[in-house]
């Protein structure tokens, strides 16, 4: 299951150039946290987007990789915020990410937006 809705590189990115560097080099983690998110918005929207990704139109597997890239991005800073500049910088950080998760699972459970997606 593991990166079937975005790529490492993209949570990384999202993560911060401050982002913990023994983590962001941990590909067991990543990937744990990439197959927990993917399994997250599948029961948040309760659909499988994992299994029917295939059939997503293109440009909308792009929505599909900012919400899990976020979710995968929040995981990497929380993991340690001590690299960041500050306190708020970390949280600003989290506050963005968290923002496009919420805004994109709102998108991706309404019925009218899964019809033109494909599922």
């Amino acid at each position: 299951m593991a990166w079937t809705l975005c790529a490492s590189e993209a949570a990384i990115r999202k993560a911060g150039l401050n982002a913990n560097s023994t983590i962001i080099a941990s590909g067991a983690a990543l990937t744990d946290w990439s197959n927990q998110a993917e399994a997250w918005i599948n029961t948040e929207t309760r659909e499988d987007w994992v299994a029917g990704y295939a059939t997503v139109n293109t440009n909308f597997q792009e929505v599909l990789g900012d919400v899990c890239s976020s979710k995968i991005a929040i995981n990497i800073i929380n993991y340690d915020m001590s690299g960041f500049t500050s306190r708020a910088e970390a949280q600003t950080m989290l506050d963005v990410n968290s923002d496009i998760v919420r805004k994109g699972i709102g998108f991706l459970k309404e019925q009218e937006i899964k019809e033109p997606m494909g599922v």
